[in-house]
This record gives structure tokens, sequence and C-alpha cells, in this order.
């Protein structure tokens, strides 16, 4: 078939850092990716090249070329599963097509986030790029997971609502008593720094897209939310029958 070919972009893997049994942070170093914070890319590892995953870069777009992904191993998921296990330094990872349309309107009022597991990724971009603007509006970002151990950007997520005043962190679980099922990742981490997560009373309990209608109607409001297709779709509705103005809601589901 004729057309221009697709213009691809390449980075080398610096870091792969094995969060939860089924979870990585991996950061890059390469030639600078024309993308927004917010948007998502195709991504194309070296043991799956016809396979491109998409993925959101964690990290607004900088001159330097660095990027972070948060991967998360889906059931039966190849691609996803080799990243999060397999992911060595030294590997050549290719990005095209950047698209998406979750943005922030910095000069309009304030922003309800709403993350379901690492679908954090892109809204952090999104609060990193906040921090270029003078007068950020004020950012309320809902974080949540099954269970605590669920959370596995606890200690990020505090060191930012310590160091930005416009930045409110709601973290959510389904159940509060639920410590998760056995993880050597989670453990190691926990006997290397402690616990790393939100103490016991600031969590709220429930599913996010319960929790955060129950804070609604959001009449004026920009409201981002991302995570899985059924998640999205869950608190996307639930907001509206509480009284949020759908076209509001900036969704992307992720998975």
């Amino acid at each position: 078939m004729g057309g221009m070919e697709q213009q691809t972009w390449t980075a080398t893997v610096v870091e792969h850092h094995r969060l939860r049994r089924d979870l990585a942070v991996v950061r890059l170093i390469g030639e600078p990716v024309p993308f927004r914070a917010g948007q998502y890319l195709d991504v194309t590892v070296p043991r799956h090249p016809r396979l491109p995953r998409r993925l959101s870069p964690a990290l607004p777009p900088s001159l330097d070329g660095k990027m972070e992904f948060h991967v998360r191993a889906v059931p039966g998921g190849w691609v996803s599963g080799s990243i999060v296990a397999d992911t060595v330094p030294g590997e050549q990872w290719r990005f095209s097509a950047p698209r998406g349309d979750l943005v922030v309107d910095e000069t309009g009022p304030t922003v309800v986030m709403v993350a379901g597991g690492t679908g954090l990724a892109p809204l952090r971009s999104l609060i990193l790029d906040l921090t270029q603007v003078e007068n950020p509006p004020q950012v309320y970002l809902f974080v949540g997971g099954r269970t605590i151990q669920d959370l596995y950007a606890s200690d990020m997520l505090w060191i930012l609502r310590q160091q930005l005043p416009w930045l409110t962190v709601i973290p959510v679980v389904e159940d509060v008593t639920d410590p998760g099922g056995p993880d050597e990742w989670y453990d190691r981490i926990v006997a290397h720094v402690g616990p790393v997560t939100f103490h016991e009373d600031d969590l709220l309990e429930g599913t996010l897209a319960e929790v955060v209608a129950a804070h609604g109607a959001f009449v004026d409001h920009q409201v981002l939310v991302c995570g899985s297709p059924a998640m999205v779709r869950s608190t996307r509705d639930q907001l509206v029958a509480t009284g949020t103005p759908s076209d509001a809601i900036r969704f992307d589901p992720i998975g």
C-alpha cells in the first residue's frame, strides 16, 4: 500500500524497576518524541517487534529525551508480561503515533483527576507539566486500587503532595483490610525501605467510581479519567448519573 511511512523515534532502556509481581517502571533516554503530556504512544519492544503496545509516558516531554513508563502485566498479555519480567538496560524501544486528548487547560477551573492502576502515568505527566505554570489550577487526584498494595506509587505521590500546594491526593482502595496477595517484589521493597503506602487514616474505601461520584457533582471542573476500560466506563457513568456534565469529562482507557 502507498502513503507516507510513519515516523518513529528510538530510545534506550537505562533503568528497569520491578515494583510488583505484575508491575514495573521503565526509564529510557533517546530521541525527543514530540508528544504532549497526557498523550500515549505506540511502543515496540525488541522481543515483540510486530506487536506495538499503547503506553502513556509518565513524564512530560523533555529536550534531553528522558522517558518513563509504568507497565502492568495484563493476564494473557505477551508484550506487557515480557516488559515487566524481561526488560534489561540497553534495549532499544521504538515509538510512533503520539495521540490522545487528555489535556488540562492551565487557565481553566479546578481539575479532578481519577487514576486507576497505571492510568496514573499520563495524569502524573500532566501534573509535572503544570509545575511549569505560574498559577496552576487546583488539582484533586483520586488514585485507586483493589488493595493497599495496589497503590504502587504511594511514595512518589506523597512527595508530590508535600511539594505542590495546589495538589491534593486522595487514595482509594476497595477494601482497606485486604493486604493483597503474596508479592515478593513488594515484600522486598518493604524490607529495604519500610511500608511505602499511605496511612490507613488517609484512605477512602470503595471503588473509584463510587468514591469520586460521591464527591460530585463536578459542574465547573475539568475531569480526567484514566484506567482500565471497565473502570473508565463505570466512573464516567456514575459521574454523569450524579450530575457531572458528560462534556466536562475527558477519558482514556488503558490496557
